[in-house]
């Protein structure tokens, strides 16, 4: 039966080829090959037979079956027998020559069959091939295509063929019209060669090792002869290509006089070929065989030939090349090779031929002979060795080209010349400084498209120069002495800049080698080489570069690593120092990076490292020489500021060194002459050169400046800096800001003991001249300047006693420039500078008087209160920290005035100054004030002496000042004014004689109180007032009450709202706590909030109005509740505040809520409308007095203080809200109500939402938190259990959440509620009873109805509902009866009988077939099955799961799950008797479950997952259940092909009788409406057969399952076909 068999899978499978979809093609013949794995002769015969019935099978679908075949045989090919490779044989040669088409896919996959089988059955197959194949007659190209690749296949067998193959292939030529069969020849031919020179070249191994080249020579000449001679000259671009190819390897084969003959001729013809042909790669390839072949013969006809090839071969590479793909390259690659083989025979023709191209001035040209020469220096290095000078010499002209390309080629001829010696030869050194040159090329060089729209390499010039140059200096051992010492003269010209970190590296490689050497070799002879840098050249030089470390590529760490390497060069000395202190650098730099690195301080060490290796050299005339050359080198650095700034300071510090003061006077003036005024920095710079020195040289360095100030350059002046003739007026301004600035620096540096007695005298006798110059720089100097000199006299010992006369005058000049500061910006320090230069001035003689103090606190305060906040570096980089130097300074100026009267006056004089910045509209400002306050009274404490008991007499105004901006909306502003607040209190301790480190508990709160500041919420923020509140009012004086209250009423009109509310805070705390002395002024008081209340909208003034409300209520409660109840919907603000007043006391909130409700449940609770189109749903209206209610209890149920009265009256209220809320459900408010909502624009109107569910909501949500049921509101919230009561959707699930949260937080409340809910069941409103039995039966999920004795009252209650006549409300019954699963499974089993007979009863509730009663019975089981007893469960076991197994395949997804996992529950509680009974409902269950685990619901699939896990321990088979464990884990995704498979062979290994079974029930789900569960079905099935037993296959009906599988493969979901195609193929098992 096996071949019958396996044919009717495989024609079942080949009749599904032609699927219109890809993968299911592929299935198939991936079922094909299953079948070939197991039976390959047969499926080979099957296909054989298959493809010669069905002759008209389009050309695709045979190339896929003979696709399948050549698989087959390619893993089987040594199983094969020789019958079936007869027959593939023969039908691979017809299939191969069918038709006449040309290199089509059918062919070729015949052809790749008959080559598969020739691996082994070469003789069969070339039988059957030659004889196709028969002198005389062309052969179709598929037997050339055949036998070509047979002989790549399989050189060594089919190489003996080859002679009788090309004796007989060459009568063929001549008959070949057609171009493409021509093409097919050549081919043949090129393969063919190939095959024999393989052979050839590995005689070795091959089995006739007589074979020699001249067996063949002939045949190959002959077809030479006509590929050469007649088909070359073809216009078919495609026939050329394919002949110069064959060309190629013949030419190998060629006789040696037949080639000499043919070269003038045929290299000629193939260079022609370059014109025809865009894509030369085949051409450049077949050339170099060509040429390779050449020269194996010792031809001379190269030399004939060799300008016509090198012509050709350089137009090859400098053709402009398209792309970079692998064919283009290879190409170029080619071409070389041609080149390599030219340079090997005629190195001098070659030369010859290329170095005069390097002087042309086209970019291809260059750069393509660049290229070739790169390429012979590196592959002919032998020839080209004695031909250095010339290469060289030749390079002069490229070496000039600015091109990027052609640098590019040059930096790499370099780099290859430098591997092989050229460099060493005279003229090396100018191709190592055109390396540097473009080393020092700039960073961001962009680099240009070239001139015809090419792309550039990815690498840039100077990237691949740097890479050059470190590779040569630390890899080609012959290049030191080349580049040591001469790279040392690239490191001082500025053009070379760039390139200084690769250089320093480069050297420093050199430079270590040269020590190993040792010393001789690495001492430097400076006389024998004058154009090295002399050793001071280049300690400054590397010194300033190290200055910005992090430019070019780390040139500071690379410079200093140069400098400790070169140390004995430069001093003998330095050594032992430097090997401590430069490795310190190296690591402050390595700490750090280019963000993170504070340039100042960096200087500063260098400059230290400076005057560390100064004193170390200790040597005059040395410290002289580098001075000089410092100064030499500084107009090498005008291009950057910074390093010329850098290295005056070194000239300073070495000029500070020098002992010379010749030498010192000589370089002062020099730099005085010669300095660039016009630049900033420079001045910056010059100024602290002439600082630093003036450490060791004061008397030289003024002498120096008042000799400039005398020399010509000042003649003819009235004043020392009047206008001269020569300059004009900006260079003079920027002459007279340096020298002020040298002077400036000069006093802050030199010693304090020498300055005091220069200043008047010498120093600031040239900058009063100054001091009306409107030019903002030289304002800056001039103010920075008299700063430094203010605080070198300050720091003077001998300060005290000096009187400075012109103090006064300097203050207020001062003042002047700081009111001509721009008052909405902050660009310049002069407001800083100019503020500490007055914060010294005021400690000098005398004192400033009462009014100048004042002005400069006034224009201090205003020229920085006033500031936009941009300023703190809002807008701008840069300006936050000058904002933050700017305000120090102010602080430490009102601060050391402050100091000079330290009294409560001298206090208030300077707060007063501030009180406008403290009430200012704007935050910042505020802040600022605050901060500054702050300051002052820290400084006031800490210096405060009392030497007598005096009263702090202004100590309310300055605590009403600072008070209610405890609230401030900057939390800053907060936080300062409680310091602030705490401050003043521990003075008014201090003035009562408490000593300074007393601690006072009550004060000591504020502390506390401050961190609480930092949170913005309302409610914690006026809290915290209130505490604040108390503590001022425990610690104030009497006296002082009424001056505070006074200051904080004018707060209340504060424009920042959080201090007028803390006002009224503080206001009400006061009053609380010390009532007692201003009893009089409450009705006052009360007064001014009330009409707060009426004209303005600030809600903290409410409270002030409230007492009044309560006292009217008291006497008229009735009244008051009527006509709020009149008030316009919705209550506006006003209104709402007036209902939580009716709260106030007890008795009165009773009385007012009893009201409520009799109002609520008095009138209809909505009216029906109905629309004016016929047949349309009437809407529900709301009524306006339960509405009204409604919101009014809510207000009044928001008061804190109705808390006592809402627990007496809960039961009823909680009910009542409860009702209300499901009769608002989805009704509407009235259409007035509705338009005047949305016209409602008044910031009066309360911000609730008037509809009318959402107010009852509202107001159930305040009775739970005045009830103290927080507990339960937040788990209701966290559920979303109150937006699910407004929807009709949701509501059920809401009230069974609210109804879960009472039990679980608020028990002992039940009793009241459920008896005052239990009075609903005969409610008229239908949703009535829905909420009541919802709530009811949510209850018996909780075990608190057993502690509250509830049980039997609910069960009662709920089985009396069973017969409502709404759905929902059964429903919910059965749903509150299975709920005593969870809430008391203890009482289950009593109640057994009764549960169970209410569920098997919603089983069949009414006629719909998809009943939601049913469901919930469903469920409820589920939850039920596991408590009740055995013995009643077994009354209903059988048929409950007769009665659920329709839903397994219900299209409703919740059925489907419910009906499985009920399923599963049932198998779970099932055990002793039950089990026989159950065991063929679990078997029969199988299939159904494991299949629905592809369900495309989730759920149904855990639902499954859970079922399944159940049902194993019914089979007993350990192993299944293992893996089921295993793979079905909840929450694990599921591998379904992988489960299933292993799922399959334990039940096949364990259960094999049940095989029938299962596979016909799989057959059921083969029509399943489920795309994933209809492929699962044939999946199933397939693995079942795959690990079945051959011997089972008598419980299949084959035949039915195959006509069922035939079927799907005409499904339309693709990815069933492919499991029909897939299981067809492991049919096989049954063969």
């Amino acid at each position: 039966m096996t071949r019958p068999y396996i044919k009717r899978l495989s024609f079942t499978l080949l009749d599904s080829i032609t699927d219109k979809d890809p993968m299911v093609q592929e299935q198939v013949c991936s079922a094909l090959c299953s079948l070939g794995d197991a039976q390959p002769d047969e499926t080979l015969h099957a296909c054989e037979e298959y493809l010669r019935q069905h002759d008209k099978l389009a050309h695709p679908y045979r190339t896929k079956i003979l696709r399948a075949m050549e698989t087959v045989l390619s893993s089987h090919i040594h199983d094969l027998d020789k019958d079936t490779a007869g027959a593939v044989i023969l039908l691979a040669t017809s299939e191969m020559t069918r038709t006449k088409e040309l290199d089509c896919d059918w062919q070729q996959a015949a052809g790749s069959v008959l080559v598969a089988v020739g691996k082994r059955f070469t003789n069969q197959v070339m039988e059957e091939v030659l004889s196709r194949f028969q002198p005389g007659m062309l052969p179709h190209s598929s037997v050339l295509h055949t036998l070509a690749n047979l002989s790549v296949s399989n050189a060594f067998d089919m190489v003996p063929f080859l002679p009788s193959i090309l004796s007989t292939m060459l009568p063929m030529l001549s008959m070949a019209k057609q171009d493409a069969l021509k093409v097919v020849f050549c081919g043949a031919l090129q393969h063919f060669s190939e095959s024999i020179l393989e052979y050839l070249a590995n005689l070795d191994q091959a089995p006739d090792p007589t074979v020699r080249k001249d067996t063949f020579g002939a045949d190959i000449f002959g077809a030479y002869d006509v590929l050469f001679h007649h088909w070359l000259q073809s216009r078919d671009a495609k026939l050329r290509l394919a002949v110069v190819a064959a060309l190629g390897p013949m030419s190998h084969l060629l006789p040696s006089e037949r080639l000499e003959e043919q070269l003038p001729k045929l290299l000629p013809a193939v260079l022609g070929l370059y014109k025809k042909h865009a894509e030369a790669f085949q051409i450049s390839k077949s050339l170099g065989q060509i040429l390779e072949a050449a020269v194996n013969v010792s031809s001379r006809t190269l030399e004939v030939q060799l300008d016509a090839l090198l012509v050709a071969l350089h137009a090859q590479i400098c053709v402009p090349v398209e792309s970079s793909s692998p064919l283009v390259m290879n190409s170029q690659k080619e071409v070389l090779r041609c080149f390599t083989v030219l340079a090997c025979c005629s190195p001098d023709r070659l030369l010859a031929f290329l170095l005069p191209r390097l002087d042309t001035s086209n970019e291809r040209l260059r750069v393509g002979t660049l290229q070739i020469l790169r390429h012979i220096i590196n592959s002919a290095a032998a020839q080209m060795e004695a031909k250095q000078p010339f290469i060289l010499s030749s390079m002069r002209l490229p070496l000039l080209d600015t091109n990027d390309k052609v640098k590019r080629a040059v930096v790499q001829v370099i780099s290859a010349m430098a591997h092989h010696g050229y460099l060493e030869q005279p003229g090396g050194e100018v191709m190592v400084e055109y390396i540097v040159q473009q080393c020092a090329l700039p960073a961001e060089e962009p680099e240009k498209p070239g001139p015809d729209g090419e792309d550039l390499a990815a690498d840039s010039v100077r990237a691949v120069s740097i890479r050059t140059l470190y590779l040569v200096s630390t890899t080609v051992d012959r290049m030191n002495s080349v580049l040591w010492p001469y790279l040392l003269e690239f490191l001082t010209p500025v053009r070379f800049t760039a390139a200084l970190t690769p250089l320093c590296r480069s050297l420093v490689h050199l430079a270590l080698k040269r020590q190993e050497a040792g010393a001789d070799d690495f001492l430097i002879q400076y006389n024998a080489n004058a154009n090295l840098p002399s050793p001071f050249a280049m300690t400054t030089r590397l010194l300033v570069v190290s200055s910005n470390p992090y430019l070019g590529d780390g040139r500071g760490a690379a410079s200093l690593r140069l400098l400790k390497v070169m140390h004995q060069n430069i001093h003998p000395f330095l050594g032992q120092r430097w090997e401590t202190t430069m490795p310190m650098l190296l690591e402050y730099l390595d700490e750090h990076t280019e963000e993170s690195l504070s340039l100042k301080e960096w200087e500063e060490k260098l400059l230290m490292f400076l005057r560390d290796t100064l004193a170390v050299v200790s040597d005059n005339i040395w410290i002289c020489q580098l001075s000089q050359e410092m100064c030499k080198q500084l107009p090498s650095y005008s291009g950057t500021p910074q390093e010329k700034n850098f290295l005056y300071k070194c000239i300073g510090t070495t000029l500070g060194a020098a002992s010379s003061k010749e030498v010192v006077r000589k370089h002062l003036r020099e730099l005085l002459e010669t300095a660039r005024y016009q630049e900033e920095a420079e001045q910056e710079g010059l100024a602290c050169c002439f600082g630093i020195c003036a450490i060791t040289h004061l008397e030289d360095t003024l002498a120096q400046l008042e000799d400039f100030v005398r020399s010509d350059v000042f003649r003819k002046s009235t004043g020392i800096f009047s206008i001269f003739k020569d300059r004009s007026e900006h260079e003079v301004e920027r002459m007279k800001s340096c020298l002020i600035l040298c002077y400036g620096h000069v006093a802050a540096q030199a010693p304090r003991e020498l300055v005091l007695a220069r200043v008047e005298s010498d120093i600031l006798r040239s900058m009063f001249q100054c001091f009306n110059t409107k030019d903002p720089a030289l304002k800056l100097c001039l103010v920075q300047s008299l700063c430094m000199v203010s605080q070198a006299m300050c720091s003077s010992a001998q300060a005290s006693s000096f009187h400075f006369l012109r103090k006064t005058e300097l203050v207020t000049q001062m003042m002047e420039f700081i009111r001509a500061e721009p008052p909405d910006c902050l660009r310049t320090p002069i407001r800083k500078k100019a503020m500490l230069a007055c914060t010294y001035l005021v400690n000098l003689e005398p004192a400033l008087e009462e009014q100048t103090q004042a002005d400069v606190v006034h224009s201090c305060l205003h020229s920085v209160m006033a500031l936009p906040p941009e300023a703190e570096g809002g807008d701008g980089v840069g300006r936050e920290p000058l904002y933050l130097d700017t305000v120090c300074a102010l602080e430490d100026l009102l601060t050391r005035l402050l100091r000079q009267n330290m009294t409560p006056q001298g206090l208030q004089i300077m707060v007063e100054h501030l009180s406008p910045w403290i009430k200012s509209p704007r935050g910042h400002e505020r802040a600022r004030a605050l901060g500054l306050g702050a300051c002052l009274l820290e400084f006031f404490q800490e210096h405060l002496l009392v030497s007598t008991l005096v009263p702090f007499h202004n100590l309310g105004l300055l605590v009403g000042l600072f008070a209610p901006r405890c609230a401030d909306t900057w939390t800053t502003t907060r936080q300062k004014a409680v310091g602030c607040v705490y401050s003043l209190l521990y003075l008014q301790l201090g003035y009562e004689g408490f000593s300074r480190d007393h601690r006072d508990d009550v004060a000591e709160r504020l502390l506390t109180l401050q961190d609480g500041l930092v949170n913005a919420d309302p409610t914690i923020l006026f809290h915290t007032c209130h505490s604040i509140a108390q503590v001022i009012a425990k610690r104030l004086p009497s006296d002082q009450l009424i001056s505070l209250l006074l200051t904080v009423f004018e707060s209340l009109g504060d424009p920042d709202k959080n201090c007028s509310r803390a006002a009224t805070v503080m206001i009400n705390c006061l009053l609380k706590e010390r009532g007692n002395v201003l009893l009089e002024k409450v009705p006052e008081i009360v007064s001014v909030l009330r009409a707060k209340l009426r004209d303005t909208q600030e809600e903290h003034v409410l409270p002030a109005a409230q007492h009044s409300v309560y006292l009217l209520a008291s006497q008229h409660c009735e009244a008051v509740v009527s006509s709020l109840l009149g008030s316009p919907l919705p209550f506006d603000s006003h209104t709402c505040a007036l209902w939580r007043a009716l709260a106030v006391e007890p008795g009165l909130t009773a009385q007012v809520l009893e009201l409520l409700l009799e109002k609520m449940s008095k009138d209809v609770p909505f009216k029906e409308s109905r629309a004016f189109l016929l047949g349309s749903t009437a809407d529900r209206v709301a009524t306006l007095l339960p509405l009204a209610a409604t919101c009014a209890l809510y207000e009044v149920l928001s008061a804190p203080s109705s808390g006592t009265v809402v627990l007496e009256l809960y039961p009823q209220l909680f009910a009542a809200l409860l009702l209300r809320v499901s009769c608002t459900v989805g009704v509407q408010l009235p259409r007035n109500l509705q338009a005047k909502e949305r016209r409602s624009t008044s910031p009066a109107r309360a911000a609730r939402n008037l509809d009318p569910c959402s107010s009852a909501v509202d107001a159930l949500q305040a009775l739970l938190l005045r009830s103290g049921s927080q507990d339960m509101l937040r788990c209701v919230e966290l559920e979303r259990g109150w937006e699910l009561l407004k929807t009709s959707a949701g509501h059920e699930d809401g009230v069974a959440q609210l109804a879960s949260s009472m039990a679980k937080y608020a028990g002992p409340r039940l009793p009241p509620v459920t008896k005052a809910l239990a009075c609903t069941q005969n409610s008229v409103y239908e949703i009535q009873r829905v909420t009541s039995t919802a709530f009811l039966a949510e209850l018996l999920s909780s075990n608190v109805v057993n502690d509250l004795m509830l049980l039997e009252p609910l069960l009662d209650n709920l089985t009396a509902r069973l017969k409502d006549s709404s759905a929902s409300v059964r429903r919910l019954v059965l749903r509150g009866l299975a709920n005593m699963a969870s809430g008391s499974p203890d009482k289950v089993r009593a109640h057994g009988p009764q549960l169970l007979t209410a569920m098997v009863s919603g089983l069949d509730d009414g006629d719909e077939p998809h009943s939601p009663v049913a469901l919930e019975a469903m469920v409820g089981l589920s939850r039920l099955l596991d408590l009740v007893e055995p013995w009643d469960l077994r009354l209903v076991l059988l048929h409950t799961t007769i009665r659920i197994r329709p839903f397994f395949d219900s299209e409703k997804v919740e059925f489907r799950t419910a009906s499985i996992r009920l399923f599963g529950h049932l198998n779970k509680a099932c055990h002793g008797d039950c089990e026989d009974v159950f065991l063929e409902q679990v078997v029969g269950g199988l299939v159904p479950l494991l299949l629905h685990l592809r369900d495309p619901q989730v759920p149904v699939a855990s639902a499954c997952k859970f079922a399944l896990c159940m049902c194993v321990p019914h089979l007993e088979c350990a192993e299944l259940a293992a893996a089921f464990y295993k793979y079905l884990q909840e929450g694990r995704s599921v591998h379904f092909g992988e489960f299933l498979n292993s799922t399959c062979k334990h039940l096949m290994h364990h259960f094999p009788d049940l095989l029938g079974r299962l596979v016909s029930t799989n057959l059921f789900y083969f029509k399943s409406s489920w795309d994933d569960v209809r492929a699962a079905a044939p999946m199933f099935t397939g693995f079942l057969v795959l690990h079945a037993e051959p011997e089972q296959k008598t419980q299949v009906d084959l035949e039915q399952l195959i006509v069922a599988l035939q079927l799907l493969l005409k499904d339309p979901v693709p990815g069933v076909r492919e499991k029909a195609a897939e299981t067809l193929g492991r049919l096989v098992k049954f063969a």
